[in-house]
């Protein structure tokens, strides 16, 4: 009889243990522009991930529900498609905002244990991102989206008494004037320079963070079979192709282990066969982050933005000058060709 009380007083204590996670997420529909590829594949694809999980989310959405919709998350699927086949997920609560809007993600972020944030800043007109014809105050605007949505939902996790973790996935930021960085901020409204700045407004709020710094998502085609690989600390890894599914599993199984709280993952593949088939052996390796992170490289960001800017002025003025030198010749043939008759 001892036995069955000792079970019953366990199964009391362990009971609130035991109660479902909620998990808040955003960049779950729209088709985004952040780490060079369409972010709204990876959100869905962790909405998708958590609710087979169990866990329940609040899955923030910038447009209504369309019910005549055909539901559906295949790559080329619209946002009011995406939006209904998530609606209908077990777990699955649609919260209507915008995570540039702090009012938005406090909803979101209600009743929540931790935030995956996968959003990103839609693709702008390459003229608009190159001449900064944007202000940077616009919701659109990279500033916005990687910076003060990062600071709206650290706000909200603070204001929350439940929230303990925001998962945000950026991206490889920390070399100004890389070849990728500069292409990305120049086309991109500093799209790099913003989401390290966003990383670093994460690293000093006091809130658990893990900060998912991936390859190139996009490609499906690529070997999965044990090519997994992350480094922790922000450390540097090659460049390479990784798939939505890989960061999506990523951002949900770091959950788990609370040693990849306030660390900055690098997450790449490596050759076929000599990386891991899951995340779980490497995440239960994973160290908070111990170095020193520059605390601003935004200043860096814009000059080698405007530096390339420049080579690529410079580039098109030789480009048209080369041209006019041609025609000029032609005409000047077809002239002496002309007076010779």
């Amino acid at each position: 009889m001892n036995f069955f009380v000792l079970l019953l007083h366990l199964s009391i204590i362990v009971a609130p243990l035991c109660t479902a996670m909620r998990v808040a997420v955003t960049g779950t529909t729209a088709q985004s522009y952040c780490n060079t590829i369409y972010q709204g594949l990876l959100g869905r694809q962790v909405v998708e991930r958590l609710s087979k999980k169990n866990v329940k989310v609040n899955a923030l959405l910038r447009h209504p529900i369309d019910n005549s919709a055909s539901p559906s998350i295949d790559k080329d699927a619209t946002s009011p498609e995406v939006a209904l086949y998530l609606s209908q997920l077990p777990g699955v609560t649609m919260i209507a905002g915008d995570a540039t809007d702090l009012a938005s993600c406090k909803q979101l972020v209600e009743n929540c244990d931790a935030i995956i944030a996968a959003h990103g800043p839609v693709k702008p007109p390459p003229i608009q991102s190159i001449f900064r014809l944007l202000p940077e105050s616009d919701p659109v605007h990279s500033r916005s989206v990687n910076y003060v949505a990062v600071q709206n939902l650290i706000e909200a996790a603070k204001e929350s008494k439940t929230c303990k973790r925001i998962v945000r996935v950026t991206g490889k930021g920390e070399e100004p004037t890389a070849f990728f960085t500069v292409l990305i901020n120049m086309l991109g409204n500093m799209a790099k320079a913003w989401n390290y700045e966003g990383e670093q407004l994460l690293r000093t709020s006091g809130v658990d963070y893990t900060i998912i710094r991936p390859g190139v998502m996009g490609r499906d085609d690529i070997p999965t079979n044990k090519v997994r690989n992350l480094a922790d600390n922000g450390g540097d890894l090659k460049v390479t192709a990784v798939t939505h599914s890989q960061i999506a599993e990523l951002c949900c199984d770091c959950l788990d282990y609370s040693n990849a709280a306030k660390s900055t993952l690098t997450a790449m593949n490596v050759e076929e066969g000599s990386g891991e088939d899951s995340y779980a052996p490497l995440l239960a390796k994973v160290k908070p982050d111990t170095r020193e992170y520059p605390a601003t490289l935004l200043a860096e960001h814009k000059q080698g933005a405007r530096n390339g800017a420049a080579i690529l002025a410079a580039f098109f003025a030789v480009i048209v000058s080369v041209v006019i030198a041609v025609l000029e010749s032609i005409s000047m043939f077809l002239l002496g060709i002309f007076h010779s008759h």
